[in-house]
Formats: structure tokens, C-alpha cells, sequence
């Protein structure tokens, strides 16, 4: 039996809804019968086998829908296999002024409770994309357009590195494909 999965994503600007779609992708290539839906939108989730949530992050947090989406259905999540990602850090440093790790720095704090909570098999953090003409969504991005060094703190352009999420996928949908049984 093919296993149902369902990649569900939060995304503000649409960077994280093209890591969901290209998980997607590559887990439907993989033979496994996916659904993609964003977080707010997600419908009937007992339905699937498996899952695969992700959210872009701001100010080291998932956007709200994502952590609504977990938290809302922590029970069939924690007896399912599940998968967690995160998109955000920009730019090519992989080192921050810390000396730390910039995706593992970049770790949501919603991270570790849903880790205890419903025990996901991997949380991944991807590079994002950011692009200033773009509307401002929240506080937060508002406030950081108007200070004139914002400029040189968030570093223009798009940063997802697609081989490292094919790669990634493919991982899950190895977890999730049956492995045929040998002829005798």
C-alpha cells in the first residue's frame, strides 16, 4: 500500500510554500500519493499516514498557522511518522559572529516542545529567500524596512539550495516506501 502523506506549510512570502512544493514533488516522483496544503487550509489530516510540516521563521519562532496546525492535532502527530522543517537564515555565511552553526542558531523555539511532544523524525532548517520589494508582513518587518542598515543585515535574494531539499525528501520517501520482498 502506498503511504499518504501530507506537506503542510506556513509561509509569508511564498519562499517556504516553494520548499513544500518541491518536497512534494519529489516524494509524489518517489511513488507515495502526497497532498500539499498550507497550515491554515490543512483539511482532514487523519486522512494521511505520514506528514511533512514547515514554516518559515521570523525572529526565531514558525509562523503562527504551522504551530496552530502541531499543536492542534499533537495527538494523530505524535503516532505518525512526521517530518519538521524550517526555512529563514539568508545569505552564505554558515557561521554567525557567535561562531555558531547558522541553521542550528536558527532553530525555532517551538523546535524543542514539539519535539517532546509529538517526537518528529528530523527537523531541518533550509536557507530562505528574501526579496525587499516585497510587502511587509507583521510588525516586525515593517519596523526593520525603516531602519536604513536593515540593508546590510538581510541579504537580498533567494537562498534555497534545491539539491539539499531533493536530498532530503527523497531520505523521507526511502523511510516511507515498503521495500519489496525478495523473489525466492
Amino acid at each position: 500500500m502506498t503511504a499518504r502523506v501530507l506537506v503542510v506549510y506556513a509561509t509569508h512570502h511564498g519562499a517556504t510554500r516553494g520548499i513544500a512544493e518541491r518536497i512534494a514533488e519529489t516524494l509524489a516522483a518517489a511513488g507515495l500519493d502526497v497532498a500539499t496544503a498550507g497550515a491554515r487550509d490543512a483539511e482532514t489530516p487523519a486522512r494521511y499516514d505520514a506528514f511533512v510540516i514547515g514554516s518559515a521563521v521570523y525572529a526565531f519562532h514558525w509562523v503562527k498557522d504551522a504551530s496552530t496546525f502541531v499543536r492542534d492535532h499533537r495527538e494523530l502527530l505524535a503516532q505518525s511518522p512526521v517530518w519538521l522543517f524550517s526555512s529563514g537564515p539568508l545569505g552564505t555565511e554558515t557561521v554567525n559572529a557567535k561562531g555558531q552553526d547558522v541553521r542550528v542558531a536558527a532553530e525555532p523555539k517551538e523546535i524543542a516542545e514539539f519535539r517532546a511532544s509529538i517526537h518528529p523524525r528530523d527537523h531541518h532548517v533550509f536557507w530562505g529567500a528574501y526579496d525587499p520589494t516585497e510587502k511587509p508582513i507583521g510588525f516586525m518587518e515593517r519596523v526593520t524596512r525603516l531602519v536604513p542598515a536593515s540593508k546590510n543585515i538581510l541579504p537580498t535574494g533567494d537562498f534555497r539550495d534545491w539539491d539539499e531539499i531533493d536530498g532530503w525528501a527523497r531520505t523521507i520517501a526511502t523511510e516511507l516506501t515498503p521495500v519489496e520482498a525478495a523473489s525466492a
